[in-house]
């Protein structure tokens, strides 16, 4: 290879750890991620030319292309090196075109994960751009900019500005929303449950509960508190005696190594972190980091993946380090292999550190915290995977009384395996392990109560991220590389609102939903979109082209758009404007919260008549020092946060810091919250 090698990757943190590897005779920069994409001011695609796309070099990248010009035109070779997925094969594209690059030439290369070897057998396997799979970006890129551009003008017009729908965003925001209507129609039906509190009778034995089944082999329902008082009635001064016991044993195996679904919904559940979060900190500790007596070295494979397959150099690794730290028995009997999904494309490996055998106790000082939880549960997953499995002794125990069944079932762990590093979260909650004492058929227990306990059958739960994202996966509605910019979009239009981890649907987003799923069903249909979904991969194949599929399913969307168009001619939807308690100070009517593509805002009710509005602040319970009005949270025209008085401008107190509302022992002060601390400005000085 010659001696001037020009590299382009996404990222300078990507660059500065493949430069290390690949010394001085490459020069590695930047592109900042896209160069080129479609206008933000119009459709950009040709209608009438078969859909051809109009892409332009994006506004605030003129002068890293005008850079990455000067530098390939002194080079005498120019690498591709884009992330290895569709967005980076694409950027590859894009850059060779604005280079002017031989598209016959072999200049692109991926590196699964940034590491010595890594980066090596990337360089060794250089190829020319997958045409195949720039054609399914493209088809993604252009269909989405088609149904976004053309729905939500229809939903600003129908309802107001500042609206959007999308391909899979709003087939997303109907899932939401037929679960948010399940809760709304659901009607609560009692039923009683009857658990024996019992002992074994055995000197220092503890108790256990055992529940209430039914009578002979027949289970009986309790519906109300009288059948419960009758089968108790019953059961006076009856004798519990151990009709049944069943040993068994069950073995408990670990869970595959990150895909990138799965990575998104255990950070959710167990590190409380967004699926933007996750994959912000994901692609971090992907590009590289300086680790002390490494350098600088990328820490975990590619992150958009949907593969479980796991190289053997990394197996035999984590093999070596599982046996040094449990021992042999640790270790599985054969190689696991976790069975893939049915539309997997298996390009990538699994989710996993790059190098195995660095233990996450190693990098605490070099990662910020979230980098450090992050690479642990990463890291716990992917060795646990590859160790052996929990075997658990179950036991099942029938215990009559009065010819009535009451049943028991408890585990207790044999050998723990895998859990001795990690176990899966889950999002329904667990029951708590009934531990059962040793007992023998014909053996009496004794009671120590009885409890009678009224229940209500609770409605389908509402959606975390993590069940969202699973469904979305399930139902084959999008890819997992997109589902976090489609929840943040989702939010951000306060279509969903999320309140304590859980999705609730707003009014808006109820009145979006409808007149999608009326006018627009097939667009908001999970198998519709699930089968544009396949075909959109098919073009990654190679097996369709790629302008053919839009046109499919253009022909039907125009003809529906237009329908869609006469139908509502005359519809307007006018949301319920939410009353506050703030009075006008120019005609003394309430003002209500508005709208606007800019956000909420308040306006006076008495429009048109009034055409005052102000901005909305947001109260922090806490008491001005000055004058005693409220304090609140406002924004600055450069949109940072600081935080006034509400009787502005009669009282003019501000701050970058929220107050306390308490004051400072020493001087009598306010005090402030800074970071994590509680400060006094005066004390400790002003910024």
């Amino acid at each position: 290879m010659s001696k001037n090698n020009l590299v382009i990757v996404e990222s300078p943190a990507k660059a500065k750890t493949i430069k290390k590897y690949l010394g001085s005779k490459f020069d590695v920069v930047a592109s900042m991620g896209h160069v080129r994409d479609l206008p933000k001011s119009r459709l950009g695609v040709d209608l009438e030319e078969n859909f051809e796309p109009s892409y332009s070099v994006i506004k605030d990248k003129r002068e890293i292309v005008k850079k990455l010009k000067e530098k390939a035109s002194k080079s005498d070779k120019v690498i591709l090196a884009t992330d290895p997925d569709r967005e980076g094969e694409a950027i590859a594209w894009h850059l060779s075109y604005i280079l002017k690059l031989d598209p016959s030439e072999e200049n692109r290369v991926t590196f699964n994960e940034i590491t010595k070897s890594g980066v090596k057998a990337g360089m060794q396997n250089i190829r020319r751009i997958n045409s195949s799979l720039v054609d399914s970006q493209q088809a993604r890129r252009v269909l989405d900019r088609l149904v976004g551009y053309k729905l939500s003008p229809f939903l600003c017009q129908k309802i107001h500005k500042g609206l959007s729908a999308g391909r899979v965003q709003s087939v997303a925001l109907k899932i939401l929303s037929d679960r948010e209507k399940e809760i709304a129609k659901f009607k609560p039906e009692e039923y009683w449950t009857i658990s024996a509190v019992l002992n074994s009778s055995e000197p220092d034995s503890k108790q256990f509960i055992s529940n209430f089944w039914g009578k002979g082999n027949e289970a009986i329902e309790l519906k109300t508190e009288e059948d419960s008082k009758k089968i108790l009635d019953n059961l006076k001064d009856a004798k519990y005696i151990v009709s049944d016991v069943k040993l068994g044993k069950r073995k408990k195996n670990p869970p595959a190594p990150f895909v990138t679904s799965t990575l998104q919904q255990e950070a959710v559940r167990k590190l409380n972190f967004t699926s933007r979060k996750t994959m912000k900190i994901a692609q971090e500790l992907y590009e590289g980091l300086k680790i002390e007596e490494h350098g600088f070295t990328g820490l975990i494979t590619y992150m958009r993946t949907d593969s479980t397959r796991v190289s053997d150099e990394a197996v035999s690794e984590i093999y070596s380090f599982i046996e040094g730290k449990w021992g042999s028995s640790y270790l599985p009997e054969k190689r696991r292999v976790f069975k893939k999904s049915a539309n997997a494309q298996d390009a990538h490996e699994a989710i996993r550190p790059s190098i195995p055998s660095l233990e996450p106790s190693k990098l605490k000082g070099d990662l910020s915290v979230d980098q450090y939880k992050l690479y642990k549960l990463i890291w716990d997953r992917f060795t646990a995977s590859q160790m052996s499995s929990c075997l658990m002794n179950t036991v099942r125990v029938k215990i009559s009384a009065n010819d009535y069944i009451f049943k028991s079932s408890g585990s207790s762990v044999e050998f723990d395996g895998f859990t001795v590093l990690y176990e899966e979260s889950k999002d329904s909650k667990e029951e708590e392990k009934n531990i059962l004492p040793e007992l023998a058929v014909g053996q009496e227990c004794e009671l120590v109560k009885l409890e009678n306990t009224q229940h209500f059958t609770e409605p389908p739960p509402r959606f975390s991220e993590a069940s969202l994202i699973k469904t979305l996966e399930e139902n084959g509605v999008g890819r997992p590389s997109t589902y976090s910019s489609i929840i943040s979009t989702i939010l951000s239009r306060e279509y969903v609102i999320n309140e304590n981890k859980k999705f609730f649907v707003s009014e808006l987003g109820i009145i979006v939903n409808d007149l999608l799923e009326k006018y627009f069903s097939p667009v908001v249909d999970a198998g519709f979109t699930a089968k544009m979904e396949t075909d959109l991969d098919q073009i990654e194949s190679g097996k369709f082209e790629w302008r053919n599929v839009i046109k499919n399913f253009y022909d039907d969307f125009a003809n529906t758009l237009e329908d869609a168009k006469e139908k509502t001619k005359d519809l307007k939807i006018h949301l319920k404007e939410d009353e506050t308690d703030e009075i006008c100070d120019l005609c003394g009517s309430h003002m209500v919260v508005k709208r606007s593509r800019f956000g909420k805002f308040l306006g006076c009710s008495n429009y048109p008549e009034c055409k005052n509005i102000k901005k909305i602040s947001k109260s922090l319970g806490v008491k001005c020092h000055k004058c005693g009005g409220d304090i609140v949270k406002k924004l600055t025209k450069t949109r940072r946060n600081f935080y006034g008085c509400s009787n502005y401008p009669k009282c003019d107190f501000a701050s970058w810091y929220p107050p306390t509302g308490e004051f400072c022992p020493k001087c009598g002060e306010p005090l402030f919250t800074k970071g994590k601390k509680t400060v006094c400005l005066s004390c400790d000085g002003k910024d």
